[in-house]
């Protein structure tokens, strides 16, 4: 069984990302809880080149939810294969009255219960309208 169960996967990331930024800045639920229920506990993300672990994704959740930004994902290119997907994407955010724009190219894989167990990030900000 995928982790798509049969879900766009342009619908699956947009959604993964979303609800995992809603949980995490209105929330109140503990970051470690919510960090676990969307990544595995060998979670390894790239993003940037920069490695994160399951303690260093914790650690970069608590500006997040310091600065509580919002943010929106358009997602406009994705394809799955097995539990693997790569998706292109501009990433809205505001951050203290500040407009950012990001476009960014992910390649993640998946458990079947849906959370991520590697991800790859790559972005670059591009001027905001």
């Amino acid at each position: 069984m995928t982790p798509f169960h049969g879900t766009d996967p342009k619908k699956f990331i947009a959604d993964f990302h979303e609800s995992f930024h809603d949980e995490l800045v209105n929330g109140d639920e503990d970051a470690g809880v919510i960090v676990d229920r969307y990544h595995t506990p060998d979670i390894v993300q790239i993003a940037d080149g920069h490695r994160m672990d399951r303690d260093k994704l914790i650690a970069h959740t608590r500006p997040v939810r310091k600065n509580r930004p919002t943010a929106r994902m358009e997602v406009h290119d994705a394809v799955a294969d097995g539990n693997r997907i790569a998706a292109r994407s501009t990433l809205h955010v505001t951050n203290r009255e500040r407009d950012l724009k990001l476009e960014v190219y992910f390649f993640g894989e998946f458990t079947p219960d849906g959370r991520m167990r590697r991800g790859h990030t790559l972005t670059r900000t591009v001027p905001a309208a």
